[in-house]
């Protein structure tokens, strides 16, 4: 019985190619108490590789955390699987605003501790006891409040390429890092100020939301259905867009375009830029802001080292890194002190 992927990355895509049909970028997360994840994880590969679903999925006992490509013509099959698991009946799809057939090249589900990395412990705090969540046109609302503090529970590389004016976004490297900064930088509005937080799709704000409640902050809000299914809605309903550039999304794709800004930079040179490369050095394989000028005399690389390393026999980069671990994470944190411009 196949629970593992046969084709390579190079090899899926070429199958994609030749196929030429749609494909759907989606994601979605549910929390529910999951007793067998491995058998749950087992059974998703199973029914999901038959479907041609590719994506990146992560099962534990608190739930799912789905982020997939599924063919446009195995989208009713594939809904019709996700209702026949009770805890997924009729769970909220977030469906990618820009479409590239090419999002994910490989299906990979795997059974991890916890379904985002927030470093807490739960059984501390009751998880269920979360914000209010709110929709596009309560958030503007809520953000426009002089009592409202608005902040971006992600990333900074996320941050920097698109976030919602007046927000504020922590520098930090990841989910759990941003978790205590922010309850120590707010700690004196626990009572009189909203708390108001968004994310791409809303699982971070999820547990976060109960944590900062359990903490003692009094009114606390969350964007329903995070940036996605914000951008959706105003599309929808006409709202004004209050997001500003790119909402940078964990697939190939590496972005979607929310609004015409630019708020970021050419790692290399400052030029108002906001498109997210992987160094091509494969030791290094930094994520970071690159033109498409630097991208050229740079050899896509983020440094003259890395290119030069690059520029070797492919037999000789290998064995340069023989003996060496190497992080295979395609969104390695995007800091480096060769990067001039990185903010």
């Amino acid at each position: 019985m196949q629970l593992y992927n046969t084709l390579s990355a190079k090899e899926r895509e070429a199958l994609i190619e030749e196929a030429g049909k749609e494909r759907l970028t989606i994601s979605f997360y549910q929390y529910a108490h999951i007793k067998n994840p491995e058998l749950f994880r087992n059974h998703l590969f199973i029914t999901w590789n038959e479907l041609d679903v590719l994506g990146r999925i992560y099962v534990a006992f608190e739930g799912i955390n789905a982020q997939l490509s599924v063919p446009a013509e195995n989208f009713e099959a594939f809904k019709k699987h996700l209702d026949s698991i009770s805890f997924l009946e009729n769970v909220r799809l977030n469906i990618a605003i820009e479409q590239d057939n090419k999002s994910f090249l490989k299906l990979k589900v795997k059974v991890r501790d916890k379904i985002v990395a927030d470093g807490l412990d739960d059984n501390l705090f009751d998880v269920t006891k979360k914000g209010i969540h709110v929709d596009a046109e309560k958030f503007n609302e809520l953000i426009e409040d002089p009592d409202t503090v608005l902040v971006d529970m992600r990333n900074h590389y996320e941050s920097e390429i698109g976030h919602f004016k007046n927000a504020i976004t922590p520098d930090v490297d990841t989910f759990r890092d941003s978790l205590d900064i922010i309850e120590n930088d707010l700690k004196d509005h626990k009572e009189d100020k909203k708390l108001v937080m968004y994310c791409t799709g809303g699982i971070r704000c999820e547990k976060a939301s109960a944590y900062y409640k359990h903490k003692g902050f009094k009114q606390v809000y969350q964007l329903e259905g995070g940036i996605i299914e914000y951008t959706r809605q105003v599309q929808d309903k006409k709202l004004e867009n209050k997001f500003m550039g790119k909402n940078f999304v964990f697939d190939h794709r590496r972005g979607e375009r929310i609004s015409d800004d630019v708020i970021a930079n050419c790692h290399q040179c400052g030029k108002a830029c906001d498109n997210h490369v992987n160094c091509a050095n494969e030791a290094c394989h930094l994520l970071f802001i690159q033109c498409e000028e630097c991208a050229s005399s740079m050899d896509q690389c983020c440094s003259t080292a890395c290119k030069d390393i690059h520029a070797l026999p492919f037999e000789e980069q290998k064995a340069l890194r023989k003996g060496k671990t190497v992080s295979n994470k395609i969104f390695k944190k995007g800091r480096s002190e060769v990067l001039k411009f990185k903010k």
